[in-house]
This record gives structure tokens, C-alpha cells and sequence, in this order.
């Protein structure tokens, strides 16, 4: 749980049922754009709702090869709207949602984008601040503006990251680096973020440098590029007799295949290839 910002994104007032989330499919790529920013994205319940709901949508979306997540106006995602969720379901609540079996609610937030069998790309700008980061972190890669502000900022509050940072952060940065920007709360700079590991790359439009790098997957045979997700996702941990029997048994289910077969031919023969979705 996350709180934004103050001056970020809290609202304590009632709004209007609303969309929070978009989906555009184009060319194989899904836009997901979050929507509130006029609270500069801020995660009120209708939001994670939403979140998770696109996350689940997109997991069996005929077509979709790469996601691009990113925040509409001046931020990414400030963090956890605390006043509307607290007002929303109280602390009971809260408690109550840390029961479930994981990933509980606030975590599928998050771990939904490390779920899809598909690439996800942040493009982040302005705030992406506690649940905000953790969401981002859930993305394969992240590309922000060297001016973005970036905070693991859960101990402000005499808290912790729950919204799966133990599946991505460590994994980023080195332990030491991911346990001090946890007890210090500390905001980075994109250009901060991009020296330590958290960001993939800078770029001063990060939506349309996300769009093109998708584009760019896109262009790949879709069974190589979700193999090789998987390959990295479940290969960080387990022996070597383990990670390399996953390389090949996954190598075993490319090669041969028609997009295998496809994208040699295209190779050969310098043509565009034509790739059948799964």
C-alpha cells in the first residue's frame, strides 16, 4: 500500500464513477493509459480496480505482442490515493486484504504486468511515487524523462512496499541499493533512477519512445518474444540444472515451428515476415 504524495493526487472528496483506465490496440501494440490526471493518477480503489482489469484483459488479447503502460497528463502514478481508499473500506479492510492468498488485491496491481506472457513498457513522466513505482516495476522495461520523480516512499508513511517490489526491485538494483531507497524514502531524479538500474533508458518523450520500442518487438515472432519473457522471468532463480533445462526445453517449442520457420525465411531473404498470434 502506497500513499501519494500530498499535493500529488490525494483527494479526500467523492468523484463520479469514471473510467480510469484505456486500452487502445494498434499494430499489435496496446496503449493501456491511465486516466485520472487530474489527481495525477493517484490509485484510488475504481483505479486498481481497472488496473487489474486491463492486466487480465490483456493476458488472452488476440493480437496484443507488446504493452505500453503509461500515465495521461503530468505523472505516471502518484501513489496510493489514501484518504478515498481509507474512506472507501476503512482498516479492516486493509487487514483484511493482506489475508488473501497472494497476489492479494494491491499486489495484482502490480504483478499483473509481470504476469502477462507478452513484453510491457513503462513510459513514465512526473510522479511515479510508492504503489505509482511499484506498478512501473511490474513493466519488463521503463523508459522516463530525466526529470521524472521516482520514490520507493512507503517508510514516510511507517510502511512498507506490498505490492510485489520483493519480484522486481531487488532484481534491478543491487540488495544495499533496494534496502536503503526503501528506509530513506528518498526521491530520485529520472537521471538518478536511470545511474542505479531502475530505469531502462531516458528520453524526453518517453510515450513515443515506448511506442516505438513496442513497434519494434512487435516486429519479432511473437512465440520468441513471450518464450524469452518467460525464459528471464522463471531463470532468476533455480540451479543451473534447472535454468538450462528451461533454455532448452523452450528452444525445444520454437524451433520448427511456423513463426520459427517464418522468421528465418524473412531473415534469409531480407522480406517482411508474416507471424501467426497464438
Amino acid at each position: 500500500m502506497s500513499d501519494a504524495e500530498p499535493g500529488t493526487g490525494a483527494s479526500t472528496g467523492t468523484e463520479a464513477d469514471a473510467e480510469r483506465v484505456s486500452i487502445e490496440v494498434d499494430g499489435h501494440v496496446a496503449i493501456v493509459t491511465l486516466t485520472r490526471a487530474e489527481k495525477h493518477n493517484a490509485l484510488d480503489l475504481a483505479m486498481l480496480d481497472a488496473i487489474i482489469a486491463a492486466a487480465e484483459r490483456l493476458r488472452d488479447e488476440p493480437g496484443v505482442r507488446v504493452v505500453v503502460l503509461h500515465g495521461a497528463g503530468p505523472s505516471f502514478c502518484s501513489g496510493l490515493d489514501f484518504p478515498a481508499v481509507a474512506a472507501a473500506g476503512g482498516l479492516e479492510a486493509f487487514i483484511g486484504i493482506l489475508a488473501e492468498p497472494p497476489p492479494n488485491y494491491f499486489q495484482r496491481a502490480g504483478h499483473g504486468w509481470i504476469d502477462l506472457p507478452v513484453p510491457v513498457i513503462a513510459a513514465i513522466q512526473g510522479n511515479c511515487l510508492g504503489g505509482g513505482l511499484q506498478i512501473a516495476l511490474g513493466a519488463d522495461i521503463r523508459i522516463a524523462t530525466p526529470d521524472a520523480r521516482l520514490s520507493v516512499m512507503e517508510a514516510r508513511w511507517g510502511l512498507i512496499p506490498d505490492m510485489s517490489i520483493t519480484r522486481t526491485l531487488p532484481r534491478l538494483v543491487g540488495i544495499d541499493v533496494a534496502k536503503e531507497l526503501t528506509y530513506t524514502a528518498r526521491t530520485l531524479s529520472g537521471e538518478d533512477a536511470h545511474r542505479l538500474g531502475l530505469v531502462t533508458r531516458l528520453d524526453a518523450d518517453p510515450l513515443s519512445a515506448a511506442t516505438e520500442l513496442a513497434r519494434e518487438i512487435a516486429g519479432r515472432s511473437p512465440d520468441a518474444v513471450r518464450a524469452a519473457k518467460r525464459l528471464f522471468n522463471d531463470g532468476w532463480s533455480g540451479t543451473a540444472e534447472q535454468t538450462l533445462a528451461l533454455e532448452a526445453r523452450l528452444q525445444g517449442g520454437l524451433i520448427g515451428g511456423p513463426n520459427q520457420l517464418a522468421a528465418m525465411t524473412a531473415a534469409m531473404t531480407n522480406q517482411e515476415p508474416r507471424f501467426t498470434d497464438p
